[in-house]
């Protein structure tokens, strides 16, 4: 019996040495496993930060440079706009005196004793419609991919704000027999300023614009009794007022492509 129970006990202590480096192995390797796991996402949101990190500073960057692009454009925006209103509102003040002077132009007798002759609104509506001309012709240019390179200089422009000046003086100083001689000649000049200074067909059309819907309101207001044209022959005005906003509207486009030569485009968000 007590070798019995020894051979027993010897066999099941053999068995368990063997069921240890089984079990022992099996532990290691589950350990390895559960090791690399914890590894894996330890180390992943890292690289993801990681990754956010070198972004971020691109994209920073590319946002701060559009900002700073988009407060450029808007400066010279402003810039341009407040010139174009004053050279507005001055050559309105000058021509209109020029009219009342030779009176082609009348006013009501409160609006004369004034000391420009001319009603407080002229000057303001003016100017407000030379800085929307003078920033449309460069936008539609830009918009049409045909930058307007001809005679691109100041002093070009001066003499084309000279020309206008002379084709307004002539249409109050010129005597013809008719008015309809009179309109001919200031057709033949104002289309001589858009070949001299212009020769644009972005610059013929919108001239051509600019003179209708001008047309349009003045025979409004000369409607209205605002003011009025003596010996009119064309719908309440006189037939070679379109001429002259014609010119005029060339002349302002003009100043408005000088002063938004080297300024950059306005930047597009993507």
């Amino acid at each position: 019996m007590p070798r019995l129970e020894s051979c027993a006990w010897s066999c099941s202590c053999a068995a368990r040495g063997r069921h240890k480096p089984q079990l022992g192995d099996a532990a290691a390797g589950l350990a390895a496993k559960v090791g690399e796991m914890l590894s894996s996402s330890v180390s992943s949101p890292p690289l993801a930060l990681a990754g956010r990190g070198e972004r971020s500073p691109g994209a920073s960057g590319a946002s701060s440079t559009s900002g700073s692009s988009t407060l450029i454009w808007s400066q010279h925006l402003v810039r341009r706009s407040v010139v174009l209103f004053v050279v507005g509102a001055f050559m309105a003040l000058v021509l209109n005196l020029l009219q009342v002077q030779r009176n082609v132009t009348l006013f009501p007798d409160e609006v004369i004793s004034t000391l420009f002759s001319s009603a407080w609104w002229v000057p303001p509506c003016c100017g407000t419609a030379a800085a929307v001309v003078g920033l449309l012709y460069p936008c539609i240019d830009s918009h049409l991919g045909e930058p307007h390179k001809f005679k691109r200089e100041w002093a070009s422009v001066m003499r084309c704000i000279a020309v206008f000046v002379g084709i307004n003086h002539a249409s109050a100083k010129l005597d013809f027999a008719n008015n309809v001689q009179l309109s001919l000649t200031l057709v033949a000049l104002s289309l001589g300023l858009w070949w001299t200074f212009d020769r644009s067909r972005s610059g013929l059309g919108l001239g051509i614009t600019i003179a209708f819907v001008a047309t349009l309101i003045t025979q409004f207001l000369v409607y209205n009794g605002v003011y009025q044209y003596t010996s009119p022959d064309f719908l309440y005005i006189r037939s070679w007022l379109p001429c002259i906003f014609f010119s005029g509207g060339v002349t302002v486009g003009n100043i408005g492509r000088q002063l938004a030569m080297g300024i950059p485009d306005k930047p597009h968000n993507d």
